[in-house]
C-alpha cells in the first residue's frame, strides 16, 4: 500500500480506505471516535468505541529478534489521541477499525 499520509508508512495489513482518508485530513486537536472490532471466534466479535482529541499518527515497527525474512516484520500504524478525562491513549489500527471526525 503507497500513501501520502504523514506518519502512515505501508502497513503489514491494509486499511479501509476510509480511514485511510480520514486519516490524510487529520491534525493535531481534531475531535475523533474510533471504533475498533475484535474477532473473538468465527461468529462472535466484539466492538469497542472511543472518543477524544487527535494527537499524532505513528507506525510501530515490530518483527522477530532473529534474523528472518523481510515478511516477519510487522508494521502497525498508531493514533495517539487524549481521552476526554485526560488520559494519553494509542490504539494500533487495523483493517477492522474506522476512524470519524467529529465537528
Amino acid at each position: 500500500m503507497t500513501t501520502s499520509v504523514p506518519g502512515l508508512v505501508p502497513t503489514t495489513r491494509p486499511l479501509l480506505p476510509e480511514t485511510v482518508a480520514t486519516l490524510a485530513t487529520l491534525k493535531p486537536g481534531d475531535r475523533i471516535r474510533i471504533t475498533h472490532t475484535v474477532r473473538m471466534t468465527s461468529t462472535r466479535a466484539w466492538t469497542a468505541t472511543v472518543t477524544g482529541t487527535f494527537r499524532a499518527l505513528q507506525s510501530l515497527v515490530t518483527g522477530l529478534a532473529t534474523d528472518r525474512v523481510p515478511e516477519d516484520d510487522i508494521i502497525v500504524p498508531t493514533v495517539h489521541f487524549t481521552k476526554d478525562n485526560g488520559e494519553h491513549s494509542s490504539v494500533a489500527l487495523d483493517e477492522q477499525t474506522r476512524i470519524e471526525l467529529l465537528q
